[in-house]
């Protein structure tokens, strides 16, 4: 029976599903423990991790049987895609099964900036009631700029609309023909020219070579005083250090971050402040959204080790055992 090592908390029917045809070894807090994981991997042929495991070449060349790599989320960054492929592993994952769900807690964390909701409840269940201290700023009218128009951003400019809001974009790869574009009306522009004339910013970016501290302290300078910043994409896409310096001086009015540089992050000025909203990487955590992520993941490691074709994957979509692995064992 071929087996399937599970690293971080991944539950549902579908995994339930799996184990009834497959031998699943289900260790959640493996991920911490690198050593341990290395010694596990060596007979697993498929491996599901979320976004703590890192997939490194050197873990990768610990499987000799590894067939399969399932990320239950959209990012790939703590997977060596190009390591894995070297390998005739398939990496799958769920591109699109989570887009919802971030493009609703974008718009949630927007309105809460708008309206000072968390200073708001706390200052009311600490026994005040302090109305004119909590005049916020209405959604409709503004000026939304999102920073990468992709799946989620498409999501996040559609219900934006709703709100009355207009919406201008800035993505280098988006096809200004594409669907993401055209039937919502979006006008693309330089990322200096978007951050000017936004109300609030919102990003929806990969994690790659150009996108890393993209958001800087000199970026932060060009937008409104005004203005909120919200980063539901990668940590490592805002310069923290920029945004906490950005904030005190007052160049911003505000911001929220459900992903942060290093997670869990340490206490620092950013919990501090009453205008930032902090979670913690919640932003694909429904219900719905993690029962659609498990089930296609889960559905694309049992294709790939019952010999058929993967539906949603980052590389190819059969294993294949590359022979550069081979080289390197």
């Amino acid at each position: 029976m071929k087996r399937i090592l599970v690293t971080e908390n991944i539950t549902g029917t579908a995994m339930e599903a799996l184990q009834r045809t497959f031998r699943v070894d289900f260790e959640p807090d493996l991920w911490r423990f690198p050593e341990e994981l290395a010694q596990a991997v060596r007979a697993a042929d498929g491996l599901i991790v979320r976004n703590q495991t890192r997939v490194t070449p050197e873990l990768i060349q610990r499987a000799p049987e590894l067939q399969v790599i399932g990320r239950a989320g959209a990012g790939l960054d703590n997977i060596d895609v190009e390591a894995a492929s070297a390998a005739g592993i398939v990496v799958v994952y769920a591109p699109e099964q989570n887009s919802i769900s971030v493009a609703e807690l974008t718009l949630a964390v927007m309105l809460a900036l708008a309206r000072k909701l968390p200073a708001a409840d706390r200052d009311t269940k600490a026994g005040g009631w302090n109305r004119r201290d909590f005049t916020g700023v209405e959604l409709y009218g503004k000026i939304l700029g999102i920073v990468g128009l992709g799946r989620i951003g498409y999501r996040t400019a559609l219900r934006a609309k709703a709100f009355g809001m207009d919406v201008i974009a800035h993505d280098a790869y988006v096809n200004p023909d594409g669907i993401t574009v055209s039937e919502p009306r979006i006008p693309l522009m330089d990322l200096s020219e978007l951050l000017r004339r936004s109300d609030v910013v919102v990003c929806h970016l990969p994690l790659t070579d150009a996108t890393r501290h993209l958001f800087n302290y000199e970026n932060f300078c060009m937008m409104q005083p005004t203005a909120f910043f919200v980063n539901n994409s990668r940590g490592a896409v805002v310069d923290e250090t920029g945004l906490i310096r950005a904030l005190e001086e007052k160049k911003i009015a505000g911001a929220a971050l459900d992903v942060r540089q290093k997670e869990p992050p340490v206490q620092d000025a950013l919990c501090r402040r009453d205008n930032v909203i902090l979670t913690p990487h919640i932003g694909a955590f429904t219900r719905e959204g993690q029962q659609r992520v498990v089930t296609s993941v889960c559905r694309d490691v049992a294709a790939v080790l019952e010999g058929h074709a993967a539906k949603n994957y980052a590389n190819f979509s059969r294993f294949s055992r590359g022979t550069r692995f081979q080289q390197q064992l």
